[in-house]
């Protein structure tokens, strides 16, 4: 693939910033520079890597501002889609609706027709562009505009993945013929839609859980938790701590949310265990497995405890109410 690079530091200091201006320039993407460094400004760019309809761009910069104006995109809009990865530092950026600070293996999706301000004053940031056409992201303008501006990650899941394809594009540039560019540029774009898709769907449904009423938010969240609870009940490590956690609330008020049911947390997953136990013990399938392997299949690692809780709750050991339930169920 054909990469072409400028390195600014080849260009006398006094020059480096109006250079760089000027690439700004021939990407008809007009936009307002500044810098604190414009009489050393250190920068890289490469660019040129053509991916069949997509291009990828990678940049090195010291402190530097950016603004695109209203009056700059009348001037030129070349109607362009750029997902940009940020590989190290940090920038403040204001595009469409959002403000956010993007870090390190972090995206954000930006718009040439949208007014767009991004601040680097954290030190030095690299990062990588990739340029498209709306044409190949097949989602109605509208749905887009809801990512526009937003902080996407690229840490895990789908955007790790995608990050870590652009990435080894960029370091391993050398390794790919002109045949390859249209391949990679196909993955490329399905892995970008595969991301859009993902963050379309949860913005989705957490505009559809903004609009209930506090009485459904609530019930909508206990709901959630119980089947959190069921799929769990056979770590014993379960505990309102860390179903707390791992629902991103306090312990007060996952403590509120069941105590509106009449139970506390903790009665009403050892309910949940103790019924999980009782159906195996009336199994005929499961008559030969030891009653304290039921027991501790389902979280209680203490024989007597478990013992003592079954009588409590069902009126006789679970040693008997096996022996009674599989005569039964011949």
């Amino acid at each position: 693939m054909i990469v072409t690079g400028l390195q600014i530091d080849d260009i006398p200091p006094a020059e480096r910033f109006a250079a760089w201006r000027a690439l700004c320039e021939l990407a008809a993407i007009p936009m307002e520079l500044r810098s604190d460094h414009e009489h050393d400004f250190r920068a890289t760019v490469r660019g040129g890597m053509g991916l069949g309809e997509v291009m990828l761009t990678y940049t090195s910069v010291p402190s530097l501002r950016n603004e695109r104006t209203a009056a700059h995109i009348r001037r030129s809009d070349p109607e362009l889609y750029h997902l940009r990865l940020t590989l190290r530092g940090e920038s403040d950026v204001c595009h469409g609706d959002g403000e956010a600070t993007v870090g390190a293996r972090q995206f954000m999706l930006t718009s040439t027709s949208v007014p767009y301000q991004a601040v680097c004053e954290r030190g030095r940031v690299d990062g990588m562009t990739v340029t498209l056409r709306p044409s190949l992201l097949p989602f109605p303008v509208t749905e887009l505009q809801r990512l526009i501006g937003r902080r996407l990650s690229g840490r895990s899941g789908i955007g790790a993945m995608l990050a870590d394809f652009l990435t080894r594009l960029a370091t391993e540039s050398d390794r790919y013929g002109p045949a390859d560019a249209p391949r990679l540029g196909t993955v490329a774009v399905d892995l970008l839609n595969a991301l859009l898709a993902h963050e379309l769907d949860a913005g989705a449904e957490a505009c559809a859980e903004d609009r209930l009423t506090p009485e459904s938010r609530r019930r909508t969240l206990r709901l959630r938790i119980q089947e959190f609870v069921r799929q769990n009940l056979h770590h014993p490590g379960l505990s309102p701590a860390s179903i707390a956690a791992a629902h991103h609330i306090s312990l007060r008020y996952l403590y509120r949310l069941f105590e509106e049911q009449g139970h506390t947390v903790s009665a009403w997953i050892r309910a949940q265990r103790l019924e999980c136990c009782r159906r195996d013990l009336a199994d005929p399938a499961l008559g030969d497995t030891p009653i304290h392997v039921i027991a501790a299949r389902w979280g209680f690692s203490h024989a007597a405890d478990f013992s003592r809780a079954f009588r409590g709750a069902y009126g006789v050991p679970p040693r008997d109410f096996r022996r009674l339930a599989l005569a039964t169920n011949r």
